[in-house]
């Protein structure tokens, strides 16, 4: 038994869960890597080849990662699984006319739990990943979310659904490190090659990028049932033709193929009515959103009033904000206007650094009051 206890390490191949997993069993932890297929990319009927995380040469890298330092790794197959909620669920979204983040939905409900469950099978006490983010502990005892040091690579905002009982099991090494220290600790321990492996920043399961094309492939007869919508304007006028209401993302811009004679957005979708609302970049801005399935991190909840900063995407820098309790959902009231609010994105409420919460945005509104 190692000094520091047994732990399982989510190994994709790439530089960051391969140096995470070395840190580990240098630091005296009895590492266990374990890679998880997610997707079988040939069968989502694109001409590309795999990439990411679910291609066979990045098996082998973390198998060999592994076996040159001396730790068992294993493959663990959630395709199953995966496909069943996490690409089901995109799907759905898009039907839905809103635009779903399967990376949240993958880490929160797939990925943490099939790790879990097989650190528990294999008696460790530990999981750990690579991502760039923090994990920390309250005085009230709940553990939390902490943005990363690389602000360019934190992560926090996709980890927003994770419950305490993962994150209490969960370690997350590269925390305190930029991406740039990390590269030269892969060169210093041997893997040059992964300072210069490029990283995919696409869906794993959409690796050319295509969503439209995988939504197209996915659902049988879809074009011919959503194709000849009307783009209308905020009236209700009639713009011309679309082609079907889940190939468009709220804000979109460029792809729409109509004249409008200035820069046009789309403002809204109505899947019920198959038509895709354009507007002006003004009229991308509103002030406040409804957001749903919360989950909290810092705290067990919030007083009404309660001032955030609240990210709405990604690559987002966050915008002051009030919550406020709305049944079993939050309430968002910017203090400024905010843009391109899209149902079904995650929104994250951070103290400074800390992740307050997170949930599902449903709907965003123009408040006049």
């Amino acid at each position: 038994m190692s000094r520091k206890g047994k732990i399982l390490v989510a190994m994709s191949g790439g530089i960051d869960s391969t140096v995470t997993a070395l840190m580990l069993h240098n630091e005296g932890y009895e590492v266990i890597g374990i890679t998880m297929k997610t997707w079988d990319y040939a069968s989502s009927g694109a001409g590309q080849k795999e990439t990411g995380c679910c291609n066979i040469d990045s098996f082998n890298d973390a198998r060999q990662a592994a076996v040159h330092h001396g730790f068992p790794h294993f493959i663990l197959d959630i395709r199953e699984e995966f496909g069943d909620y996490v690409i089901e669920n995109f799907v759905d979204e898009y039907i839905a006319g809103r635009t779903p983040n399967p990376c949240v939905m993958c880490n929160t409900h797939i990925k943490w739990r099939a790790l879990l469950r097989r650190a528990n099978a294999l008696d460790c006490q530990y999981i750990a990943t690579g991502h760039y983010a923090n994990i920390r502990q309250h005085t009230n005892d709940r553990f939390y979310i902490s943005k990363g040091l690389d602000e360019s690579k934190d992560q926090s905002y996709v980890l927003w659904g994770l419950d305490q009982d993962l994150l209490g099991r969960t370690l997350l090494p590269l925390g305190d490190f930029h991406k740039k220290d990390i590269k030269q600790m892969a060169i210093d321990m041997g893997y040059p090659e992964l300072a210069k492996k490029s990283e995919s920043y696409e869906i794993c399961f959409v690796p050319d990028n295509d969503y439209r094309g995988f939504l197209k492939r996915r659902v049988e007869g879809l074009e011919e049932k959503v194709t000849g919508g009307w783009f209308v304007d905020k009236s209700g006028k009639k713009l011309g033709q679309h082609k079907g209401y889940p190939f468009y993302t709220v804000g979109q811009r460029k792809g729409l193929e109509i004249a409008f004679g200035k820069p046009a957005y789309v403002t809204a979708i109505d899947p019920d009515t198959n038509t895709v609302v354009l507007g002006d970049e003004n009229d991308l801005e509103q002030n406040e959103m409804l957001v749903t399935k919360i989950n909290w991190g810092k705290y067990h909840g919030i007083t009404d009033g309660n001032e955030a900063i609240t990210k709405i995407r990604y690559k987002d820098k966050g915008a002051l904000s009030n919550l406020y309790t709305d049944g079993n959902n939050l309430r968002i009231k910017f203090h400024e206007n905010v843009k391109s609010i899209a149902p079904g994105q995650s929104a994250v409420f951070y103290e400074g650094d800390d992740v307050i919460g997170g949930g599902v945005i449903q709907r965003g509104e123009l408040s006049l009051s």
